[in-house]
């Protein structure tokens, strides 16, 4: 289905993002793996896409830093002389309880909106001109944080609730050529919830389909919106087993 398409996936080594790699490059696709930390992990999600028989690049940049995205979009064009897909997986958050107030700081606030905000705005930007000209689409991964208000910080719920907004944005101006839609998970099995396995059962509990989601789940989500969906664009597709209904 995605034959000699070519993807790009911020935050690509790990969780949602390798996941969703897998799924692309199992459909056909050469995947780019951005990372900015998780150097080890990205070397192992390009040994496990090139072992598909798929192409694959890493690359290191920071998605809140404009320069670095753009130099990163140019050398994925160049590796592999098109650009079809991008999914901004790339995310970050700080634990804070919500009602402790004074303990979320200003650094905080800049380091979580430069990265789920401004680093999906700079992504997009960074590869508009070659995904218009391949008709291509782009998928945001939010989270019902930015529906709710809820989640591990304020801050994050804020900046889910931007991307989201960014990504209706972007669907309007990047039309027809390009389809730009979001999937908001709940929580979903990663490192990113590692220590905090009370909580992920309480909620597994309280999900009427019995469990948390997992980083593939949300994958086949991507790839379906991808692939499948040719006539949607600008939506938000909430991924959590029926958490929030309505």
């Amino acid at each position: 289905m995605l034959e000699g398409k070519t993807a790009l996936i911020s935050g690509g080594g790990t969780g949602i993002g390798r996941a969703t790699g897998l799924r692309l490059a199992a459909e056909g696709a050469n995947i780019v793996v951005n990372y900015s930390r998780s150097a080890d992990d990205a070397i192992q999600t390009q040994k496990d896409i090139e072992a598909l028989g798929r192409g694959c690049m890493i690359y290191q940049a920071d998605v809140s830093v404009d320069d670095q995205v753009r130099e990163m979009a140019d050398a994925a064009i160049k590796e592999f002389k098109r650009l079809d897909i991008l999914v901004n997986s790339a995310g970050i958050t700080h634990f804070i309880p919500q009602p402790n107030l004074d303990d979320l700081k200003d650094e905080h606030w800049d380091s979580i909106m430069g990265v789920n905000v401004k680093g999906v705005f700079n992504c997009c930007r960074a590869v508009a001109s070659e995904l218009k000209k391949q008709k291509g689409s782009i998928v945001n991964i939010t989270s019902i944080g930015g529906i709710t208000g809820q989640g591990s910080s304020i801050a994050y719920a804020a900046s889910k609730a931007a991307a989201i907004s960014v990504t209706k944005s972007l669907a309007r101006v990047m039309a027809p050529e390009v389809r730009v839609n979001g999937i908001a998970p709940g929580v979903v099995k990663t490192r990113w919830v590692d220590g905090h396995e009370d909580f992920v059962e309480r909620l597994a509990g309280e999900t009427p389909l019995g469990r948390v989601a997992t980083a593939e789940d949300v994958a086949e989500v991507a790839y379906s919106l991808i692939a499948n969906a040719g006539f949607v664009t600008g939506q938000n597709i909430i991924v959590d087993g029926g958490t929030v209904i309505g």
